[in-house]
């Protein structure tokens, strides 16, 4: 009888383990089964928790070393401690994964170390880490498994001298020159690390741009921004191959159309272009459980597949792969389980990337409201005119607010600023809430602070902000 449940999530990352928590907030008997060892998934342990770490520690050696001497603070010579970094950084995900350890355990959910699969509908098998296997009889069973690093062909990984993101979290040392493939949010937050802390970093994009699926006008703002502080960029162009040695590595580049081929020299490669859904030993396949073209498990608007009891959310999914859209889905997956209503509104997803400044966004782009033929006001306001980013001497970027020319509701929000990753939660409560132009003009923000600049865009829409 006790391996008997409600609800079996396979996965502890933040969707699976929040999916379970809330399950078992409404009364349901909830397994969750992790192979890692410890749970968290990607985020906690290789990805959001220990990124910020080393984004937040390397922009305090960035500021001690080049920015406060400007405020009269002189630091003299900055040295890095990388063994102490890392050992800061590793302390930060154990305390996070315990943590997380500890709200299961609150909450009642029985915590299973091991690998699932789902041999039936009703049916999980755990071949548990310590040996042996467990079979669990459940209701329902959720697919929370997240995702994988992606690769290109002919690529070896090692994670020393090609790494991943997640030997690009631990390298024992500053890379002279990192080559990073990819110019997305990843390779972006990770290449600002090793950047401050003294690499040169060149960045090879296949696109045009970097950050492609953003809004065109931040994405072309943050390039800028981040050619200023040193990086190099190689737009419109592939990696042919990749060939090292005991002391370096030759990274071949050409033209994305075709071309003549150029060297470059480094002693370390990020790959940095995306992730992809990790269904592997599942038995999704046997089970009949239907598939998308791009690898992803194919649910109906209550994250159902076409077996029924049998769910997903999160990176396995269709949508963004970020961490708090997972813990959304769970959220709504348990609740839809439990004979409740649960929703997400895709539409009011926030992403962020954390380097500085910080890129935030909500809602549409103005290229996918061109596209779809939306009429809309535009709203922009820069940071070289809020108060308090001048007397922070942190001016670079704008806030931008995209609004229906109709009704004034606001369609997209975008924010390139020192602290646009909490920024943009007032204006995904807009985008959530239906709220317009109007309603955030009116609505009194406190002074001085950069929210300011929201403020001031939002009355932008219809050319009244006050101090631009």
């Amino acid at each position: 009888m006790s391996d008997q449940f409600d609800v079996v999530i396979i996965g502890g990352g933040p969707g699976g383990y929040v999916g379970a928590i809330r399950a078992a907030q409404l009364g349901l008997k909830v397994a969750c089964v992790e192979m890692r060892g410890t749970l968290g998934g990607t985020c906690l342990n290789v990805g959001c928790m220990p990124s910020k770490a080393l984004l937040h520690a390397s922009e305090l050696y960035e500021e001690a070393g080049h920015g406060m001497e400007k405020f009269g603070i002189k630091c003299g010579k900055v040295s890095i401690d990388i063994a102490q970094l890392m050992a800061s950084k590793n302390e930060t995900v154990k305390s996070l994964t315990e943590g997380v350890a500890f709200l299961l355990k609150k909450n009642k959910v029985t915590y299973i170390e091991g690998r699932g699969s789902i041999p039936a509908a009703g049916r999980v098998k755990v071949d548990l880490s310590g040996g042996g296997e467990k079979m669990l009889t459940t209701k329902n069973i959720v697919i929370a498994t997240g995702s994988d690093v992606a690769n290109l062909p002919n690529i070896d990984i090692d994670e020393k001298q090609i790494v991943s993101s997640t030997g690009a979290l631990s390298l024992p040392k500053v890379p002279k020159h990192l080559v990073v493939i990819g110019g997305g949010v990843i390779g972006l937050e990770l290449g600002s690390v090793w950047k401050r802390l003294g690499a040169e970093v060149t960045v090879v994009e296949f696109m045009d741009r970097i950050t492609p699926e953003m809004d065109g006008e931040v994405s072309k703002t943050f390039a800028r921004i981040l050619k200023k502080q040193g990086f190099k960029f190689m737009l419109k162009s592939k990696v042919v191959s990749v060939k090292k040695s005991k002391s370096s590595v030759k990274v071949a580049v050409e033209p994305s159309s075709g071309g003549e081929a150029q060297e470059i020299d480094c002693d370390v490669v990020l790959v940095a272009v995306g992730r992809i859904p990790y269904t592997a030993g599942l038995g999704l396949e046997a089970l009949g459980v239907t598939m998308t073209a791009r690898g992803q498990v194919d649910i109906d608007d209550h994250f159902q597949t076409n077996v029924k009891g049998i769910y997903a959310i999160g990176d396995v999914v269709r949508g963004a792969m970020l961490a708090h859209k997972a813990e959304d889905e769970g959220t709504a997956v348990a609740e839809i389980i439990a004979g409740f209503a649960g929703h997400v509104n895709y539409d009011a997803i926030p992403g962020v990337i954390y380097t500085m400044p910080e890129v935030a966004c909500v809602g549409k782009t103005e290229e996918a409201l061109k596209e779809s033929g939306v009429a809309y006001n535009v709203g922009k306001f820069p940071f070289t005119a809020n108060s308090r980013a001048k007397t922070n001497h942190q001016t670079d970027g704008f806030v931008k607010i995209l609004s229906c020319a109709k009704s004034d509701k606001i369609l997209g929000a975008h924010i390139i600023g020192a602290d646009a990753g909490n920024m943009i939660a007032e204006m995904t409560l807009a985008v959530e809430k239906g709220l317009t132009a109007e309603d955030i003009a009116y609505t009194c923000h406190a002074h001085p602070t950069e929210t300011e600049a929201i403020r001031e865009a939002a009355m932008d829409t219809d050319g009244r902000a006050v101090h631009m």
